[in-house]
């Protein structure tokens, strides 16, 4: 069995969504406002069965009984008839429930201002990209991440030089004075975060990094409802040896960097240990636009962090406007020179 929440307007019976704007959660019907508690206490909880065989998954749509098709990491998503918002709850339970949630801080209508601000810089994309309809397929989706927290300790010795030159006569002299430098340090490391969906593609859900995650609240089910949501399908045990390499690299480049006012340095010995190492997962907003290119069949993308508004793409080109360019500037360049060669 496999239950799904659907969050009702204690109002008017229609579907709550969650405003990032106001931060409170919104019924686009009665245009009714509630703040999470309140909303919490008129939301109901539904059973739904699932049907057996695998994936993808089936489920029946709580509030017009419409069967709704997920894949086996979908966590939230719409019924395609009634538009409710539903949330499969049991796909973020027990091991699977999210430690933190960093909710939508910029919505829809701002994402898509975003989109065509930066389009108005890329000349040479097709207009499909970019058209009316593409564009109202952009979708908020929370995407999984592993975070990772330690205490880095560290200690670094080294050989330093300084070197002082002067000239007397016609004679040019050097000095070298070698010093024995030692640097120790405590270094926090807080939430270095990992991609923890396999079929995430890792350039759109990293390109958006960072996000503020001081702004991360505990995680609350009443925060999906009105977007997309997936559920994690990797854990620590597939980023430890990577993060713990990365954060180690950049313990030892904190503690040689901090030696400074020397003309070379030399490292004799280092070690970094990690401390207090922990694992934590959240959910972390992105506003997201796809395109397939059918032609050479490849994936494009445009994505917004829904935090903070930065934007991160892969864009395909059209060829057709390219050529217009270079008519424009070839051809008279070429015939310019064509002339020039005659008159000579």
């Amino acid at each position: 069995m496999s239950e799904t929440l659907t969050y009702k307007c204690p109002s008017c019976g229609g579907p709550l969504k969650f405003d990032p704007e106001s931060q409170k959660y919104a019924c686009e019907y009665c245009l009714s406002q509630f703040t999470q508690k309140e909303a919490e206490d008129a939301w109901t909880e539904e059973s739904n069965k699932e049907i057996e065989g695998g994936e993808p998954l089936l489920y029946s749509c709580p509030s017009c009984g419409a069967e709704i098709v997920t894949d086996g990491t979908t966590a939230a998503t719409f019924c395609y008839y009634c538009h409710n918002p539903v949330i499969l709850s049991r796909r973020l339970s027990g091991e699977y429930h999210p430690d933190y949630v960093i909710p939508f801080a910029i919505e829809k209508e701002k994402a898509v201002d975003i989109f065509q601000l930066w389009m108005k810089k890329k000349r040479f994309v097709p207009k499909a990209f970019y058209s009316e309809d593409q564009i109202e397929k952009i979708s908020g989706v929370y995407f999984p991440y592993m975070l990772y927290s330690c205490r880095a300790e560290g200690s670094l010795t080294a050989r330093a030089d300084r070197l002082r030159v002067w000239v007397s006569g016609d004679r040019r002299f050097t000095e070298t004075q070698t010093y024995e430098v030692r640097r120790e340090g405590s270094m926090p490391v807080k939430f270095v975060p990992r991609n923890a969906l396999k079929k995430a593609n890792r350039e759109l859900v990293e390109g958006v990094l960072p996000y503020e995650t001081e702004k991360m609240k505990p995680f609350s089910m009443s925060c999906l409802s009105g977007f997309l949501a997936e559920r994690r399908d990797m854990g620590e045990q597939e980023f430890q040896s990577e993060v713990e390499s990365e954060v180690r690299s950049f313990a030892e480049d904190t503690l040689k960097n901090s030696i400074t006012s020397y003309d070379s340095v030399r490292t004799q010995d280092n070690s970094v240990r990690l401390e207090d190492e922990k694992w934590e997962y959240a959910l972390l907003p992105v506003w997201t636009l796809t395109y397939h290119d059918e032609a050479k069949d490849q994936m494009y993308y445009f994505t917004v962090n829904g935090q903070t508004g930065k934007v991160c793409g892969k864009l395909p080109v059209d060829r057709y406007k390219l050529m217009l360019l270079f008519a424009e500037i070839f051809l008279p360049v070429f015939f310019a020179m064509l002339i020039v060669g005659y008159l000579i």
